[in-house]
């Protein structure tokens, strides 16, 4: 809804230099396991932040790791047992350590960390583990029960008998959230948003009574809670400071409140207050005040994302995900999103959507350019380059909205990208490889402040349209919309006119990638029989099919074969922005009227089904590459320096942890919850 993922499903070689923060060897790539590439991104600027800012920065980033369960947990009921289980082994085990057994638990529980529980992070579909049912018991049984996350009174027999399916029966909860068909989504959705029993009409029904026909400014019902049936009644149970999850809210309460002690200016102090209130309530009218707060602050240096956010993990879009980051301003890149949201009127006016559907007066928007220093929950350690927030429409619509890209990550993407043989293999001739070595990193910074800051903060809702109305669908027309929107104007002369551009012909890079990318490319990101289940993934193959089809007579775009393989061809640029463009009306209608139907046939029309016989070209190409299509990141290690009288004098960076290193660093120092919260 308000994240956007790297569009590259490709990786790059290992880099090495010099750290001048830690004057230590910076190794980009930390781990390679499975279908991922973990890498290190660094945080430039941070040392000549005061020590205030890096004290505030210090405690927001502690408070950013003090969630790591509460994430596992809502990605499913027995994910915490699950890898407490294989740390316990992992960390315990006196066998041959270079078994084939072994090797492939290892990589089941670096799977585990990486995703936050048992499910892909992005295809959402269960792990396989390699290595036998046998092997697992024969651990768990060696292990002393004291440090197996048994219920009470449980045997090591009964654990196994409770546990084993979840792992080796494919049948059994076989994917994280399920966001289309034609049966029960909450049922067939493994994660833990719902108690067992309660289904889909249960949960429309329950809050369709909460709702408030009408209300033009709505809570968002059911985002911080999980919805539960006790003696035949549906009841939320909150999570809040003496809630469901409150060990570890507790822990995040308190760093804030040290954080809160080094804010930078009174507006930043009582963000973090009111949040702290929040946290300690459960009450979403509070948590709209935060929201608010957040987004008028446009003058902080630093700042951070802290909370239940984003939808994307409910089959209904409503129930959110715990995430953070923490972040400081790039003052020099922000210059360019300045300009962008400064003209936000003029897009909004000179959009191709029906004017009924367009602001008439843009409120709040706000971009930069931020630089990451620390990522936690649903955006670690696979993380989003761009955000764009609060999600309520009416507060977007009467205080505006705060978008951010992050470049130091966009930046170590593109490093990790160069050389690969992707573009070689993939892109049609040295004319486009030419245009994407040019100007592909450039127009994909844009691209991303395009979409944060105009796209998701563009158009309205017409009065009594429910928000939810789109229901399973919501996420992927959003992110269509907020593409569409970066797509239309990357072509246009405005921003030649703003200094954004200064080659007319540098926007083809990203729409020939964008084109590539729907296509085909993304399509090695899937198993083989499968369809595309991802929000982000739904939503670029539904714009780039959508135009291809629509572009089919006139040759816009073309699927043409070389020597046995496909690859994208775009003959007509100016067409194909013009169809972006009919695309956004189309999208932003659906949006502003509540279209169900229409948005469940775009959706399910154009950005589900998989062509069985391009997808196998697509991954055997790939495959001879020898690269993974997914990357994520370590966090650097913050660490305080003190004088001898224990007073700070500073805060330092450590970009030498490794991956299994940081991850069980994490549950041993950041782990509050209990095994089991239901």
């Amino acid at each position: 809804m308000t994240t956007i993922i790297a569009l590259a499903a490709c990786t790059g070689q290992k880099a090495g230099k010099e750290d001048p923060a830690t004057d230590t060897a910076f190794e980009q790539v930390a781990d390679r396991f499975a279908d991922i590439e973990v890498l290190r991104y660094q945080v430039p600027g941070f040392e000549s932040l005061t020590l205030q800012q890096k004290q505030l920065i210090y405690h927001l980033s502690e408070a950013a790791l003090m969630g790591r369960d509460i994430l596992f947990d809502q990605n499913g009921r027995y994910n915490l047992a699950i890898r407490r289980t294989l740390e316990a082994i992992y960390t315990g085990y006196k066998g041959d350590r270079e078994s084939a057994d072994f090797k492939g638990l290892e990589t089941y529980l670096k799977r585990v960390w990486f995703s936050s529980g048992i499910h892909h992070h992005y295809a959402v579909d269960k792990f396989s583990p390699g290595f036998p049912q046998t092997f697992f018991a024969d651990c768990v049984k060696q292990l002393d029960p004291s440090k197996l996350p048994l219920r009470e009174g449980q045997t090591v027999d009964a654990f196994l008998a409770e546990l084993t399916p979840v792992l080796f029966d494919p049948t059994v909860m076989p994917r994280r959230v399920v966001q289309s068909g034609d049966g029960d989504l909450i049922q067939a959705s493994a994660n833990n948003y719902y108690g067992a029993g309660v289904t889909l009409k249960e949960v429309e029904d329950f809050y369709a009574k909460l709702k408030k026909p009408g209300d033009p400014r709505p809570i968002s019902y059911g985002l911080n809670s999980r919805l539960v049936k006790k003696d035949g009644k549906l009841i939320e149970e909150v999570w809040k400071v003496g809630g469901l999850y409150s060990q570890a809210i507790e822990k995040i309460v308190g760093e804030l409140e040290k954080a809160a002690a080094f804010a930078e200016n009174d507006a930043q102090k009582k963000i973090i207050e009111t949040l702290i209130a929040y946290y300690r309530s459960g009450d979403l009218k509070t948590f709209d005040a935060y929201s608010i707060l957040w987004v008028e602050d446009t003058v902080s240096d630093v700042d951070f994302v802290n909370g239940f956010i984003e939808t994307y993990g409910d089959p209904l879009g409503m129930k959110a995900s715990w995430e953070s980051t923490v972040n400081f301003i790039n003052k020099e890149a922000t210059k360019r999103t300045n300009t962008i949201s400064e003209n936000a009127q003029w897009f909004e006016d000179h959009s191709p959507t029906d004017p009924r559907f367009k602001k008439k007066a843009v409120k709040g928007v706000s971009a930069k350019v931020i630089t990451v220093t620390m990522l936690g929950g649903d955006c670690y350690p696979a993380t989003p380059i761009g955000i764009n927030l609060p999600n309520a429409n009416w507060i977007r619509h009467e205080h505006g909205s705060k978008s951010v890209t992050i470049e130091n990550i966009t930046e170590a993407y593109d490093k990790a990208s160069q050389g690969n043989g992707f573009n070689e293999e993939f892109v049609w001739s040295d004319a486009e490889r030419e245009s994407i070595r040019k100007y592909g990193f450039e127009t994909d910074n844009l691209h991303t402040d395009l979409h944060e800051c105009l796209g998701h903060g563009s158009g309205i809702i017409l009065p009594g349209v429910d928000p939810d109305g789109l229901k399973a669908y919501s996420s992927t027309l959003e992110e269509a919309r907020a593409d569409l929107f970066a797509l239309y104007y990357l072509a246009d002369a405005k921003l030649l006119e703003l200094g954004l551009l200064k080659d007319p012909e540098a926007y083809k890079a990203e729409y020939y990638k964008y084109m590539m990318n729907g296509l085909m490319t993304q399509l090695v990101r899937i198993e083989k029989g499968r369809q595309v289940e991802e929000a982000h993934m739904r939503n670029r193959q539904l714009i780039a099919r959508w135009v291809y089809e629509k572009g089919f007579p006139e040759k816009v775009v073309e699927l043409k074969k070389r020597d046995g393989e496909t690859f994208v061809v775009v003959n007509d640029y100016d067409k194909l922005r013009t169809l972006f463009g009919e695309l956004l009306a189309e999208v932003q209608r659906i949006k502003s009227e509540g279209d169900y139907n229409a948005g469940k046939a775009l959706v399910e029309n154009y950005g589900v089904k998989v062509d069985p016989e391009l997808h196998a070209e697509v991954l055997e190409r790939y495959a001879k590459l020898n690269l993974a299509p997914y990357r994520g990141f370590l966090n650097p290690v913050m660490k305080e320096v003190k004088n001898g009288q224990g007073e700070v004098t500073d805060i330092r960076l450590d970009y030498t942890e490794g991956y299994v290193e940081q991850m069980l660093r994490y549950s041993r120092d950041y782990s509050f919850l209990p095994t089991y919260n239901n």
